[in-house]
Order: C-alpha cells, then sequence, then structure tokens
C-alpha cells in the first residue's frame, strides 16, 4: 500500500518538466538470484589462501594474479548470465517508456539485467561498469569492448583456459584485457563511468527512486545529497530500513520497505500517469 500523500509530492517534485531518476543497487539484482558477493559466495581460493572480493576485486590483484582475477570475473558473469530479469528490472521499463527523456537509470549493477529486461543504453549509466564489456589492461585507450563471443562457462573450479586467455586481449595493442568494472582500489571517472553525467543528471531530477542500494560508495551518496540540496524528493525501496530511507522521510520523501519486485510496480502503476504533467 503506498502512502496516501506520494502522488501529491510526486506531482509537486516533477513539476516544471524536472526529471525522474532511478538508482539502482545489488537489492534488486538479488531477487533474480544473483549473491551480493559479499557473503561467502565471493571468498575465493587461490592457493591456501581465501580472498575477500574486496580483495580479489582490486587493480593490485589484477597486476599480481591476472588468471585469478579473470577466473573470479569469468565465474560471476556465469553466474549473471544465467539469471533473469525479475518484476522489478521490468517495471523500470515501462516507467522509462513513459517519462522518455525525463527518465534515467543509474545502475550499481553489472549485471546486464537492465539491458536484458529493455532498459535503453541511452538512459542507462552504468557507474560501476559492466560485466558485458572489457576494455585494455595496459590502458592504451579508454576505449571499452564489447565482450568476446566463444568464452566458455566457469564454475568457481574451472582453470582459466588457455583458448578464452587468448580471446581476453585489447583488440587495440594485444594485452591482457581487463573486466570493464570499478575496481576496491580505483576511483570514479567520467570515461569509464559516467560520473560527472551521473553528477549533472542528479542536479536537475525532481524524483529520485533509489532501488536496492544502501550507498555504500561515494557516488550513491552524491547523487542523494545533490537531489535534496536542489529541492527533490526521494522514494527508497528496500526491504530493510536503511540510510537512503531515512533521509528521504526526513526531506519529505518515502521510505518504502518490502522486495522491490513487489513494490516496484505498484509504484510505476502510480507514477507513469505523472509522465504527461510538468
Amino acid at each position: 500500500m503506498l502512502p496516501d500523500t506520494l502522488i501529491s509530492v510526486a506531482t509537486r517534485a516533477l513539476a516544471g518538466g524536472r526529471g525522474i531518476t532511478v538508482l539502482t543497487g545489488a537489492g534488486i539484482s538479488a531477487e533474480s538470484g544473483i549473491p551480493t558477493f559479499r557473503g561467502p559466495e565471493g571468498y575465493w581460493q587461490v592457493g591456501s589462501r581465501n580472498y575477500k572480493p574486496e580483495d580479489i576485486g582490486t587493480l593490485a590483484m589484477f597486476r599480481r594474479e591476472p588468471d585469478e582475477v579473470w577466473r573470479w570475473y569469468l565465474f560471476r558473469r556465469t553466474v549473471c548470465g544465467k539469471a533473469r530479469p525479475n518484476r522489478a528490472h521490468l517495471a523500470l521499463v515501462a516507467l522509462e517508456q513513459a517519462f522518455g527523456d525525463r527518465f534515467t537509470l543509474v545502475t550499481q549493477n553489472v549485471d546486464g539485467l537492465h539491458e536484458r529486461a529493455g532498459s535503453g543504453p541511452g538512459r542507462t549509466l552504468h557507474v560501476h561498469g559492466s560485466l558485458d564489456y572489457m576494455r585494455c589492461g595496459e590502458d592504451c585507450t579508454p576505449e571499452i569492448h564489447a565482450f568476446p563471443e566463444g568464452v566458455g562457462a566457469y564454475r568457481r573450479e574451472t582453470e582459466l583456459a588457455d583458448a578464452d586467455r587468448a580471446l581476453l586481449v585489447c583488440p587495440r595493442c594485444g594485452a591482457l584485457a581487463r573486466p570493464h568494472v570499478l575496481w576496491f582500489d580505483e576511483s570514479y571517472d567520467e570515461a569509464h563511468y559516467r560520473f560527472d553525467t551521473a553528477l549533472r543528471v542528479a542536479a536537475g531530477t525532481g524524483l529520485l527512486i533509489t532501488v536496492g542500494t544502501s550507498g555504500a560508495t561515494n557516488l550513491p551518496n552524491h547523487v542523494l545529497n545533490l537531489v535534496i540540496r536542489s529541492g527533490g524528493k526521494v522514494i527508497d525501496v528496500n526491504v530493510e530500513p536503511n540510510l537512503f530511507g531515512r533521509m528521504a522521510t526526513v526531506n519529505g520523501g518515502f521510505s518504502l520497505l518490502g522486495r522491490s519486485g513487489e513494490v516496484l510496480p505498484a509504484l510505476v502503476d502510480a507514477l507513469v500517469p505523472l509522465a504527461g504533467h510538468g
């Protein structure tokens, strides 16, 4: 059940043609069966040592153990490839279709589920990158490349095959490629992760919907604070209370507790009629 005042607050927030932005995190993909990889599923054994995601997902580890880093990401990519978009992903497609150029999707997820659901690439900002792409491991160019066809599916115990290693190279210089993801020891930038674009969109956002994210990284917090400072309202959708939900309610927005696959379709149904206003 949506709060009685939600539609009136959203109508005012979107007045004057201001945009609607959706920020998604791991929670929306967890409902498609993708683990967050911060629990036991994320550990990766190299020899006798267990590495956490914040150890294995680093440029430093890639320099030391490139095969192990690729094995972990190929395993992750296999898990993500088996998942299917859920009702929350599909609801956001409907919201984009209704609002058109007034809509932007900012996602922290690298799994590609938004695009597979039908989200438009031109209105989707992958601020943590995407497992559907790779780029030169030696930075010969900032260009990103589509993930090559022919790389096999990987389980935890699968060793990196020579044939796959031969495919995972930069098309320009032939150096070993790297996954196109933001690693824990790297920073946001515009060229790879649309940092400046995301902040510019936030500054013009009238209504921000945050879904399945707790704001553990810098960019989501920047986006949230920019929206609030510019007079926008926030609706947080999460399975449990969190900082974004508290900030939303303090600033006249809403915290909607529940699974995104259940909450978002109802929320989108309520917001779609507002697309013609403002």
